[in-house]
């Protein structure tokens, strides 16, 4: 495959995690199918991947995760049942979702970081570029979402685009961080030169913290199969982008909008109200 104008057709959602910060709630239900209102964390997501152009949706699952798949799914009982009712407008955007996009699953079979759920997907991406979206991250923006911004980034660049923000200097442990170089007289676009997996923070060389946006050029899963586990004994995704940044082929992006840190509960909350509030 050329290097010149390549596009983006997929979107990988890692989804194998057990989300242990929410238990005894995500015992028996995935994470990503907590409702943030009335619609779960997989299907901001995937909005935002279909408005940015992405038809193709790549889950990467493991057990106990059956409800994702049946979410992106036609239930004829429930649709029969409120057909003709005031009800059944309720349905209308998962029904458009299932409509306009493809949904594909393979399992992760082992916990072993980001990295490698990332690299387990090979088998629905290929040799091409995507997206990577982690439903955590719930992001969200009065104009074009933040994956939207980040394939013009991409299509500008063509090269891997991390999402980055500013956070807290004491934060930094949390986070993948980099360090760059602004680029074509931006004040949002950097080019990286180092990345460091949850550094302590006097260690950090920035407090730019990357968030979950990724789009990553194929040649990823050959470095990440060369990867050496790192940070909490997984493979990190960050590990494997250094090696891209070294040949300068990783951009990172300030982009416009908020997140909220669906992970944590103060985030989950946080990201509840704000939607309340705009209905």
């Amino acid at each position: 495959m050329g290097e010149k104008n390549l596009r983006i057709r997929k979107c990988l959602f890692p989804a194998a995690g057990y989300g242990t910060r929410f238990l005894p709630a995500t015992k028996a239900t995935p994470k990503e199918m907590l409702p943030v209102l009335t619609k779960p964390l997989i299907q901001y997501g995937v909005e935002e991947a279909l408005e940015a152009g992405l038809n193709t949706m790549a889950i990467i699952t493991g057990r106990g995760k059956r409800a994702i798949e049946d979410h992106f799914d036609i239930m004829y009982e429930l649709e029969h049942q409120i057909k003709g009712t005031s009800k059944e407008h309720l349905l209308d955007e998962i029904c458009s979702l299932i409509t306009q996009c493809t949904f594909s699953y393979t399992r992760q079979v082992e916990m072993k970081g980001l990295g490698h759920a990332i690299l387990t997907g090979e088998t629905l991406i290929g040799n091409e570029p995507f997206a990577v979206i982690l439903a955590d991250d719930l992001c969200t923006n009065v104009n074009d979402g933040v994956l939207k911004q980040m394939i013009e980034v991409f299509e500008k660049y063509q090269c891997s685009v991390v999402a980055i923000e500013e956070v807290p200097k004491e934060e930094t442990y949390k986070y993948g961080i980099i360090a760059g170089k602004l680029v074509d007289n931006t004040d949002d676009t950097y080019r990286v030169t180092d990345m460091v997996e949850k550094p302590d923070p006097k260690d950090a060389p920035t407090n730019m913290a990357i968030i979950g946006r990724y789009i990553l050029t194929p040649d990823i899963f050959d470095i990440l199969r060369e990867t050496k586990p790192g940070k909490n004994g997984e493979i990190q995704i960050t590990d494997a982008l250094l090696e891209q940044a070294k040949r300068g082929k990783v951009i990172a992006y300030k982009f416009d909008g908020q997140r909220f840190d669906c992970g944590s509960v103060d985030g989950f909350v946080a990201a509840t109200n704000h939607f309340y509030n705009k209905m």
